[in-house]
């Protein structure tokens, strides 16, 4: 009987819990024993296994985070690391493994892939970043919580007359604050894909108020770049694992520069971990479903070094080091939603 391994790691997102239920259900549907492995790559790092059965994993279609926990742990930067999780791959006898997560995790796996290990992703992360796939699981839940803050900030913006701003993440790519933009109605949308100018923003704002219009929604991704600053505004310089620094803060940088001109308070939400916490969308649940499915037929037909990816309505199995060669910013030809109503 064949058995896989599975870990989540890097920042959890709605429907990671979806897709375990789905691998594990799928799996033994076909004769396949499922071992979870804890706190992302710590787990095969330190043998923190547990076998993942049907009854373990049922009622988690619903419930947001990760049963097996995750961590932002890197094998190739620990001693040994990488010979540590082969091992214990070894010694749970597992014959392929299942690695759930965003361009980090699914590196480790990639890099793995090229040891020997029989690897499958699941591309998992709100930022929608990952290439060769449609979307990414998480995405859709973090939009909606985007999409619902900004309804509830306009009731606020319109009452009291104010200029809101609400930060949220998209380290490089800009799909969440666009389209939350897009769906929530907000006035100014700024993404990492397009350096900004406070005094164009600036401009908007003023020009709203010349149509009577005397409140302002701005939405900002965290990775966004002021004009003529060198990088990205950073909550912390010290690096992660996987060499990121912690964003944050560009929001209130925003808020500063137009109180200066506005010469009244503009307010700052930042989002954060809300955005990517709580119940999945009913589309992440049928996505994670889905992904989790394939990716243990995809092993029984001897594939590895792959990740899941929708194509449209389908499916797909995508090479892995593709994937992560050619990150997904917002399509060119989807900018021009930044701009649509001036």
């Amino acid at each position: 009987m064949p058995r896989a391994g599975v870990l989540t790691g890097g920042g959890d997102s709605p429907g990671i819990n979806a897709a375990l239920r789905s691998i594990v259900r799928f799996g033994d549907r076909h004769g396949v024993d499922v071992v979870g492995f804890q706190e992302g790559w710590r787990g095969p790092i330190e043998n923190l296994a547990r076998p993942l059965t049907p009854i373990d994993v049922s009622g988690l279609l619903h419930i947001g985070g990760t049963i097996l926990s995750s961590s932002r742990t890197n094998p190739y930067r620990t001693d040994g690391g990488p010979e540590r999780v082969i091992e214990t791959l070894k010694v749970n006898a597992i014959d392929f493994l299942i690695a759930i997560g965003g361009d980090d995790t699914l590196g480790v796996a990639h890099r793995l892939a090229g040891e020997g290990v029989r690897a499958i992703g699941i591309p998992q992360t709100i930022d929608n970043d990952i290439g060769m796939t449609d979307y990414t699981l998480g995405f859709s839940s973090a939009l909606a919580a985007i999409t619902d803050a900004l309804d509830r900030l306009h009731t606020t913006a319109a009452s009291h007359h104010r200029v809101l701003i609400l930060e949220v993440m998209g380290r490089d790519a800009g799909w969440l604050s666009l389209m939350g933009g897009v769906a929530g109605g907000a006035d100014v949308i700024l993404i990492p894909e397009q350096d900004f100018d406070v005094d164009a923003i600036f401009r908007k704002i003023k020009r709203r108020e010349h149509l009577k219009k005397r409140f302002s929604i701005v939405i900002i991704a965290e990775g966004a770049k002021p004009e003529g600053v060198n990088g990205q505004v950073v909550e912390e310089a010290e690096v992660d694992a996987f060499g990121h620094a912690r964003l944050g803060g560009v929001g209130q940088y925003v808020a500063n520069e137009l109180s200066e001109r506005m010469r009244i308070p503009v307010r700052v939400t930042n989002l954060a971990y809300l955005q990517r916490g709580g119940s999945p969308s009913p589309f992440d649940r049928i996505l994670a479903t889905r992904f989790g499915a394939a990716a243990i037929e995809f092993a029984l037909d001897g594939r590895s070094d792959v990740m899941t990816a929708i194509h449209g309505t389908k499916i797909v199995p995508v090479p892995l080091g593709e994937a992560l060669a050619n990150p997904r910013p917002v399509d060119e030809n989807l900018l021009y939603l930044v701009n649509l109503f001036e």
